[in-house]
C-alpha cells in the first residue's frame, strides 16, 4: 500500500508540478511552425528566464519550507516568505517595465519578460500543499493553470504570431493557479502572520539561491546566457532538443519532490539512507531507460514534433539524452536528501562544480560560437553536479552514522557508571 501510495504521489506531481512539461510538447509543435527556428530561439530565451525568474522569486528553498510544514509555525514561516517574495517581484516587473518604456532590444524583452512570469508562478502557495502531503490538490490547482495557458495559446498565437505571446499568455495563466492555492492555504491556515525575524529565513535561502541560480544557469536557464553569443536560430535548434529532454527531466524530478515528505518523516539514520539510496537507485535506472528510447527514437521525434526545418536538431538532442540520468540523480539529491538533512552548504558547492564546468564550455562557446559548446557544456556540467552529490551523500552518511556510534557509545560509558 505504501508503494502505491508513493506512485501516486509521484503521478500527482508529475502532472500538476511539473504539467508545463507536458503542455509543452503540446505547444511547442504549434511555437516551431508558426515562428520558425528564430522565433523558438527567442521562445528559449524567455522560457529560461522564466525559471530564473522562478528561483529569484521563491529563492530556491520551496522543498527546505515545505519539509518544515508538519512541524513548524507555518502562519509565521508564510508571512516571512511571502515579504521576501513580493519584494523580489516587484522589483523584477519594475525592470520590465522600465525596459519597456526605454525601448530594449527583443531578447532583453524576452529575458525581462520571462523573469516576471517565473516570478509570478513562485508567488503561488503550492510549497505549502506539497509539505501536507497533499499533492493532489497541488496537482489540480496547477492543471488548472496550465490548461488556461494551454488554451490562450492556441487561440491567441495564431491571430499574433510573435515570441512574446507565448510568455504573456503563460503569465496570465498564472493567477489562476495563484489564486487557487492562495484561496486553499487562506481557508486552512488564516492570513499570513505579520513577518517577524525574516533575515533568518533569508540567511537560509542565499546558499539555496546561490546554488539554484548557479545550476539554472548551466541547465535549464542556459539559453538566457549564450544568448550573448549564440545567435536566435542556433538557440531555436538547440532548445528543440532541450524542451523533450526537459520534459522527460521534469518527470523523473517529480519523483524526489513526491517522496520528500516521506523522507522527512523516517526515523532512524540507517532507515532513512538505505531508503535514499534505494529511491535514487530506481530513479537513475528509469532515467537510463528513457535515454535510450531518445536516442533510437530522435530523428522520429524531431521530425514529428518540429517538422522538416530542425532536422539539425537531431544529434543535438541524442547528445543532451545522456544528461537525463546525471540530472535525475541530482534532482533526488538535493530534493528528497539533502532537504531533508537541511545541508545548504553541499547544495551549493554542487552548483559552484557545475558552474566551473559550465564557465569553460562558455568560453569555448565564446571563441568559436557554435551551439555545440552549449551542448557539451550542459551535459559536462550535470555529470560533474551529480558525481559531486554522489560524494557528498556518502559524506553525510558516513557522518550521520559515526554520530549515532558516538552516542551510543556515551550511553553505554553512563550506564556503565549509573549501574556497576
Amino acid at each position: 500500500m505504501r508503494l502505491v501510495a508513493a506512485a501516486r504521489d509521484v503521478g500527482f506531481v508529475s502532472f500538476g508540478k511539473y504539467g508545463q512539461y507536458v503542455v509543452t510538447i503540446v505547444t511547442v509543435p504549434l511555437i516551431a511552425r508558426l515562428l520558425g527556428p528564430e522565433g523558438l530561439g527567442l521562445v528559449a530565451i524567455g522560457m529560461s528566464s522564466y525559471f530564473i525568474g522562478t528561483v529569484l522569486v521563491d529563492l530556491g528553498i520551496t522543498q527546505f519550507l515545505a519539509a518544515t510544514v508538519p512541524s513548524g509555525d507555518v502562519r509565521q514561516i508564510r508571512g516571512n516568505y511571502l515579504a521576501i517574495r513580493t519584494s523580489i517581484f516587484g522589483t523584477i516587473v519594475g525592470a520590465l517595465l522600465l525596459g519597456l518604456v526605454l525601448g530594449a532590444g527583443p531578447v532583453v524583452t524576452m529575458i525581462l519578460l520571462g523573469l516576471s512570469t517565473g516570478g509570478a508562478w513562485s508567488m503561488s502557495e503550492d510549497w505549502v500543499l506539497i509539505g501536507q502531503g497533499r499533492f493532489g490538490a497541488s496537482m489540480a490547482y496547477q492543471a488548472v493553470g496550465r490548461i488556461a495557458y494551454l488554451v490562450l495559446l492556441i487561440v491567441v498565437l495564431p491571430r499574433y504570431p510573435h515570441a512574446a505571446v507565448a510568455l504573456i499568455c503563460l503569465l496570465l495563466s498564472s493567477i489562476v493557479t495563484v489564486g487557487l492555492t492562495w484561496r486553499d492555504s487562506l481557508k486552512r491556515f488564516g492570513r499570513p502572520a505579520r513577518p517577524r525575524h525574516v533575515l533568518t529565513t533569508v540567511r537560509m535561502g542565499v546558499p539555496v539561491l546561490s546554488s539554484r541560480l548557479l545550476v539554472t544557469s548551466f541547465g535549464i536557464g542556459s539559453a538566457t546566457i549564450y544568448s550573448s553569443v549564440l545567435d536566435a536560430a542556433s538557440l531555436g535548434l538547440f532548445s528543440a532538443g532541450d524542451r523533450l529532454v526537459r520534459a522527460i527531466q521534469g518527470q523523473l524530478d517529480a519523483i524526489g519532490l513526491a517522496l520528500l515528505p516521506r523522507m522527512a518523516r523516517v526515523a532512524g539514520v540507517d532507515r532513512f539512507w538505505k531508503r535514499a539510496v534505494l529511491s535514487m537507485l530506481v530513479c537513475v535506472g528509469i532515467a537510463c531507460v528513457a535515454t535510450a528510447i531518445v536516442w533510437v527514437s530522435a530523428p522520429t521525434l524531431i521530425r514529428l514534433i518540429f517538422g522538416d526545418g530542425f532536422e539539425d536538431a537531431i544529434p543535438l538532442l541524442r547528445l543532451e539524452a545522456f544528461i537525463l540520468p546525471a540530472a535525475a540523480l541530482t534532482s533526488f539529491a538535493t530534493t528528497a536528501v539533502l532537504s531533508v538533512r537541511q545541508d545548504t552548504t553541499g547544495v551549493l558547492i554542487g552548483a559552484v562544480v557545475g558552474t566551473c564546468v559550465a564557465a569553460a564550455w562558455f568560453y569555448v562557446a565564446v571563441r568559436t560560437h557554435s551551439v555545440w559548446a552549449l551542448a557539451y557544456g550542459t551535459l559536462c556540467s550535470e555529470v560533474a553536479t551529480a558525481l559531486w552529490f554522489i560524494i557528498r551523500m556518502r559524506f553525510l552518511n558516513v557522518r550521520d552514522r559515526n554520530a549515532r556510534h558516538g552516542e551510543t557509545d556515551r550511553v553505554v560509558a553512563d550506564g556503565e557508571v549509573v549501574v556497576p
